[in-house]
């Protein structure tokens, strides 16, 4: 299958979104993030105007990297976050896993320094799993297509907030007992007290 349904909620009707828009310390570097999944895109409505946007994406000829919850990832999204130039600047799809404290307080334990990439990798394997796709080329955004946009009602963005509430509230629980089971948990905790 090479067409994709995708999704991405905003204040605004997006119908030639901007790949140089994005931020470029994102998890994913510059690009357009997108989510195949609708639910999951409605955690980024807000109390204001909130519009989902639909999207085919037509990967036919696109040069396509794929990630795994694993070493590879976390050294990417890592290097992005700290400003380093983009190993797969030139890629014209990203598709991976969205790193849990991107949705989740994890209390900046992650990059804190605190602990070792593979604990961090451990602490962001907690929590449910939802899958970003960034699309970094004008390559790209000439294949994904506009299908229309859905403007949420009050309704629906509470139903969305109350939802990642009660999401947070289950990672938080799981993610401390991830951590208590790391070897320098003690050294956490003070810090954190």
């Amino acid at each position: 299958m090479t067409d994709m349904k995708l999704y991405h909620t905003s204040n605004l009707e997006l119908k030639n979104p901007d790949v140089n828009y994005g931020r470029r310390n994102a998890d994913f570097g510059g690009g357009f993030y997108l989510s195949d999944n609708p639910e999951f895109s409605q955690k980024w409505a807000s109390d204001q105007k909130s519009i989902v946007n639909e999207y085919t994406l037509d990967l036919t000829g696109l040069a396509v990297k794929r990630f795994s919850l694993d070493a590879e990832w976390f050294k990417y999204i890592s290097q992005n976050r700290a400003g380093f130039p983009d190993a797969y600047g030139d890629t014209d799809v990203i598709i991976g896993p969205i790193a849990n404290d991107t949705l989740y307080d994890t209390y900046g334990i992650i990059t804190s320094g605190l602990v070792s990439s593979e604990d961090s990798l451990k602490l962001l394997s907690v929590g449910k799993r939802y899958v970003q796709l960034n699309i970094k080329t004008e390559k790209a955004a000439a294949q994904l297509r506009w299908e229309g946009a859905k403007q949420l009602s009050t309704e629906e963005i509470a139903a969305s907030q109350n939802a990642l509430r009660a999401e947070e509230k289950e990672f938080r629980e799981a993610f401390w007992s991830a951590l208590s089971e790391l070897d320098n948990f003690a050294e956490i905790e003070a810090i954190l007290s």
